[in-house]
């Protein structure tokens, strides 16, 4: 009988040899199953076969496929103070005799600065200083003028027309009927002129007048109309307001004794030291409520609209509620530095308010972190993004649980999730994670 050494068989292999070729078998099959899936995802046989039949299935995490609201998300840098400071409106002239600590808060009443040792105190308003207060205006556009009107020259009341702003807010009295006879028009009597001491002088009115009353009444000081007209009540209560000041009672307060407000103010840096005249930028303040101002990128300024909400992040790791309250009309140019990290970018200034002043603590400057909504996009279809895959022809897929591969399009990218869809795709399929 013949070997199988004499027949030319091979001899039987070493175990050794056997676990050498499982080695390889075992290498081989990890290639095939690679390929599979390169194969699938560049899109080849990505549908299955005629019959049906599809690729063998990997093995691999599933997920499926769920409906959801995806919301982008992004963040950039800020700065938490109480915003830009700007100049306050003195008009007064004179020396500076005492400036306000930087930091102070400055209420409605309370002093500013000192000029001449005289006080420039603080109001609230909207509408500028822009004339002397006092019981008789001056001979300007728009007021009554008689022979006795000459006398009031020299009347506290025309200092607002030696400002050149004394005809603005006036009424004219000659649409009105002539007073009697010898009957005095309401206003202060005349130092003399044509006709003797009765004289006359027009009634101070507009809207500073009411706004100034009202903050005189806030004051505590009262017994007048608050209205559009300044009468001898008006002028008691602002002779009690001057004593109160240490100031001469001549019930006129002069265009440079008071500054308007909106609200309280917060005092800035100085710009000029004690003894300097006074110049435009004597002193600056801010608002008292602390804020964020973003330079936001010009080019994707779109989440900044005025009411917008948006989320501080803290150095603490805390994060507050904020909104956008204004936003700046006037890009930098970019030689000026740009902002979100674009060098060169040109910026718009967002100013973003805090609601609960609390909730940031004692904290007064610090680099924050601001959070926005760019785009949503509800009860959409999502997958994870790492369940995406590449196709040949183009655009994405994704492979399901026994080894197809779907075309779908993508939206929204938010979250870690991406928005898909497409007539293969529905809610609750399952697709595979490549690993």
């Amino acid at each position: 009988m013949e070997t199988d050494h004499e027949r030319g068989a091979a001899p039987a292999p070493s175990p050794r040899g056997r676990r050498g070729r499982r080695t390889v078998l075992v290498a081989s099959a990890l290639v095939v199953v690679t390929a599979v899936a390169v194969v699938g995802a560049l899109g080849l046989g990505g549908g299955g076969t005629e019959d049906g039949s599809s690729a063998p299935p990997r093995s691999g995490s599933t997920v499926p496929v769920t409906r959801a609201t995806l919301t982008e998300r992004t963040t950039v840098d800020g700065q938490l103070g109480y915003g830009t400071e700007i100049p306050l409106p003195i008009k007064s002239t004179g020396t500076v005799t005492w400036l306000p600590t930087e930091g102070r808060t400055v209420e409605r009443g309370g002093t500013l600065l000192r000029v001449d040792d005289r006080p420039v105190v603080l109001l609230y308003g909207t509408l500028p200083m822009y004339r002397d207060l006092g019981l008789t205006a001056g001979t300007g556009q728009g007021t009554r003028q008689d022979a006795g009107n000459a006398g009031n020259a020299g009347n506290a009341g025309n200092k607002g027309d030696a400002q050149g702003t004394g005809d603005q807010g006036l009424t004219d009295d000659t649409s009105k009927a002539p007073a009697p006879s010898g009957s005095p028009t309401p206003g202060a009597a005349g130092t003399g002129g044509a006709g003797g001491t009765g004289g006359t002088g027009s009634t101070l009115r507009g809207m500073d007048v009411l706004q100034f009353e009202s903050n005189l009444a806030a004051l505590g000081y009262t017994g007048f109309t608050i209205d559009e007209e300044f009468t001898d009540a008006t002028a008691r209560a602002v002779k009690r307001w001057q004593k109160s000041l240490g100031l001469p009672r001549t019930g006129t307060v002069g265009v440079g004794d008071v500054v308007y407000s909106t609200g309280k103010v917060r005092i800035g840096h100085a710009g000029v030291r004690l003894g300097s005249a006074v110049t435009e930028d004597v002193l600056t303040y801010t608002g008292t409520s602390r804020k964020v101002v973003v330079n936001a990128s010009a080019a994707e300024d779109s989440w900044a609209v005025r009411g917008a909400a948006v989320t501080i992040g803290l150095p603490d790791g805390t994060s507050v509620k904020g909104e956008v309250a204004s936003v700046g009309k006037k890009a930098t140019d970019p030689e000026e530095g740009g902002g979100e990290g674009d060098s060169g970018a040109p910026t718009v200034p967002v100013t973003i308010t805090i609601k609960d002043q609390k909730s940031v603590g004692r904290l007064e400057s610090a680099p924050v972190t601001v959070e926005y909504v760019g785009r949503e996009r509800a009860d959409v279809l999502t997958v994870p993004v790492a369940a995406l895959v590449a196709l040949a022809e183009g655009g994405h897929g994704l492979e399901t649980a026994d080894g197809r591969f779907v075309a779908v399009k993508t939206g929204l990218f938010a979250d870690g999730r991406v928005e898909v869809s497409g007539s293969a795709v529905r809610e609750g399929m399952k697709v595979r994670i490549p690993e």
